[in-house]
């Protein structure tokens, strides 16, 4: 069988995964602090139809360039692309936006850790900061029931006005967590991000320390996507599969010219 229709066929696969990143992007466009996905192809293995470096006679002589056909392409990897998008004003005294490095730290149901940036928060019935499907906002913070206002600085500071009183009562620190490699982070979901061996271990801190962001109260991030980018992905994505589905279109027709051979 002609190589040529394989190789075609990893060529359409690979295209076919990319289109469909691209489409996850245009699809989150508008999810809060998206980060939009980048696809990495990589080449498959060779076969050495005359080795580079063989001598080509009894002399010694060394061939300057062997003959190596390629078997097609592979997808290598889906890069989260780490991009601050841009904030957005929502004047909601519990939407949060990190300018800057760093992942607001959120409790899961099983006791373990995620990641996000979405800074969609609210206060569930006892007055805890959760996120929208209420898993609690680390470290646990209460906003007593008698707070008229509530203000969270840049260093994540929250600190509330109690009827009554004139000064304002601090009743937590937010925190944010960094990694090594963020692109080793695995997403669950639900803007959710957790640990793996290759993110390597978080790093928590207040925000506004060094190689840390900043906490803005009031800002939600908007996804990074830009719709533009990912419309003319999507162009060269559909080229390159009509393209490579002519290539199994010429091999067929190459086939069919010798097994008509008499």
């Amino acid at each position: 069988m002609m190589r040529a229709l394989s190789i075609a066929a990893t060529g359409m696969v690979a295209q076919q995964q990319n289109v469909e990143v691209v489409s996850n992007n245009l699809a989150n466009m508008n999810t809060t602090a998206f980060m939009r996905r980048r696809t990495e192809f990589h080449d498959l293995l060779y076969e050495n139809l005359r080795r580079t470096g063989a001598t080509s006679a009894d002399t010694g002589s060394v061939v300057p360039a062997g003959v190596q056909m390629g078997l097609g392409v592979k997808l290598a990897a889906v890069y989260r692309i780490h991009a601050q998008g841009n904030l957005t004003a929502t004047n909601n005294p519990f939407d949060m936006a990190v300018q800057g490095k760093g992942y607001f730290i959120v409790e899961l149901p099983s006791g373990d850790l995620a990641y996000t940036r979405d800074g969609t928060f609210q206060l569930n019935a006892d007055g805890q900061l959760v996120t929208h499907d209420g898993f609690a906002v680390m470290p646990g913070i209460t906003v007593p029931a008698d707070a008229i206002d509530v203000t969270v600085n840049q260093s994540g500071e929250v600190l509330v006005k109690l009827n009554g009183e004139v000064e304002l009562q601090n009743v937590g620190q937010l925190e944010l967590a960094t990694f090594p490699n963020e692109a080793g982070l695995e997403a669950v979901g639900a803007n959710l991000l957790i640990q793996t061996a290759a993110s390597g271990e978080a790093s928590t801190s207040q925000p506004q320390q060094p190689g840390y962001g900043s906490i803005l109260q009031g800002f939600l991030e908007t996804s990074n996507v830009n719709p533009v980018e990912e419309i003319t992905n999507l162009i060269s994505a559909q080229r390159a599969y009509e393209m490579n589905s002519k290539v199994i279109q010429t091999a067929d027709d190459m086939l069919g010219t010798l097994s008509s051979l008499r």
